[in-house]
């Protein structure tokens, strides 16, 4: 039996959504316009990188292929595909737009019903949330209560936030509670389990994420995210492929955020790590240690949540380079037969306006060592993602998708 391993880079949208209009992201496309950027640009203002955007080693694995299938997009790098590398895009069906949304529906179970939002109103929590979060979490009050990005919240309520203990509560356009606190001055456990009682009172208006953002630093000037984000999820409303996996004794390994996206259902073993290029260490371990049958399951958070929700198009296309030149790596730990998938949650064109997700297509391609490449079409949902993950880990087939392994074979 073959292993699987399934990298997103969290918000690497490829546009051409068949539903952008209903989010107001109509010709939204986090790839096209980063690459158009960087070609406009012989260097950009902060000295990260130079010229056009240079991803040689996704472009053999079909990303500029998948790109085009997508919307059109033609990338222009003569980069030959690798023997064995599969290529295609997909749409997604579920609801929304955020990160559990994709990553449940890749993962085979798509999410057919409606989040909850907070309004874009100051304050934007409701009085009798706030009120029982107050009293039950023995809090002198909150601060924030509105929309906001988290490193901007962070430096205009952080220093109050020391003085007087109370946290930093926030939201975005996706369905989530954000809290920021000190580590040292308010206390991480302590804000774990501030998440929780949290976690426990939004769950009747349909909230999908709490999410603990702990920070470090005295001032503004050197306010400081941590790595010891949590995120407090509600769980997939049906057993996904990592339960599956699990049900039958296959390891899932979750790399990075995978554990609380998924609500720790199904993932056997949680490893973390601080940035992309620390997680794609860990990532390449685990890889070394998976076994016949096992699935490792790695997110990629920088894409979003450094460069992607920041509108940072430099620092996304550095980070892009960065992961490229990294990629060799994992294919040099691939048996014959094994599987590597390369693909995305969601869109968050940094081009864009706003600093939310944009809905759009996500690509698929990666390699199958010893096994037949090719076209994988345009998928209806993400869904087949993961049911051809099933397959080729010899599970039998889900109820939302359908694998591509066919198409391979017949395209071949």
């Amino acid at each position: 039996m073959a292993r699987a391993f399934l990298f997103v880079l969290d918000s690497f949208g490829i546009g051409g959504a068949a539903d952008a209009a209903r989010f107001g992201d109509t010709g939204a496309n986090t790839f096209s316009h980063i690459a158009q950027a960087c070609a406009a640009s012989s260097a950009d203002r902060t000295g990260l990188r130079d010229g056009p955007l240079q991803l040689p080693n996704m472009l053999a694995l079909g990303l500029g292929r998948a790109a085009e299938a997508a919307t059109g997009y033609v990338v222009k790098a003569d980069v030959p595909l690798l023997p064995s590398s599969f290529y295609g895009t997909a749409d997604e069906i579920s609801s929304g737009k955020d990160t559990p949304s994709g990553h449940w529906e890749i993962a085979a179970v798509p999410v057919p019903f409606e989040w909850g939002y907070f309004p874009d109103t100051r304050p934007t929590f409701p009085a009798d949330l706030t009120a029982a979060i107050i009293r039950e979490a023995k809090l002198p009050g909150i601060l924030g209560d509105c929309h906001a990005s988290g490193t901007e919240i962070i430096a205009q309520y952080g220093e109050k936030h020391i003085r007087t203990g109370m946290p930093i509560c926030y939201t975005s356009a996706d369905s989530v509670f954000q809290v920021a606190a000190h580590e040292r001055h308010f206390g991480l456990e302590r804000l774990y389990e501030l998440c929780g009682i949290i976690r426990k009172l939004v769950d009747p208006l349909n909230i999908g994420r709490v999410i603990a953002r702990p920070f470090i630093g005295e001032n503004p000037a050197d306010f400081e995210r941590t790595a010891n984000r949590r995120d407090f999820a509600v769980p997939p409303p049906e057993p996904t492929l990592l339960d599956r996996l699990t049900a039958r004794g296959s390891k899932v390994i979750g790399m990075g955020k995978i554990g609380d996206i998924f609500a720790h259902r199904g993932v056997s073993e949680v490893r973390k790590a601080a940035g992309n290029m620390a997680l794609f260490d860990a990532t390449l371990t685990a890889m070394d240690e998976a076994r016949d049958g096992d699935l490792v399951f790695a997110n990629f958070v920088d894409f979003d949540t450094l460069f992607g929700h920041r509108r940072d198009v430099a620092g996304y296309a550095a980070a892009l380079e960065a992961f490229d030149r990294r990629l060799p790596e994992a294919t040099a730990r691939l048996r014959p037969g094994d599987l590597l998938l390369l693909t995305a949650d969601h869109g968050c064109d940094p081009t864009w306006s706003g600093t939310d997700h944009t809905r759009e297509r996500v690509p698929i391609f990666g390699i199958m060592p010893g096994m037949p490449g090719g076209n994988v079409g345009l998928r209806r949902t993400f869904a087949d993602i993961g049911e051809t993950v099933a397959e080729h880990l010899s599970l039998a087939a889900g109820r939302h998708g359908t694998s591509f392994h066919t198409a391979i074979r017949h395209h071949a």
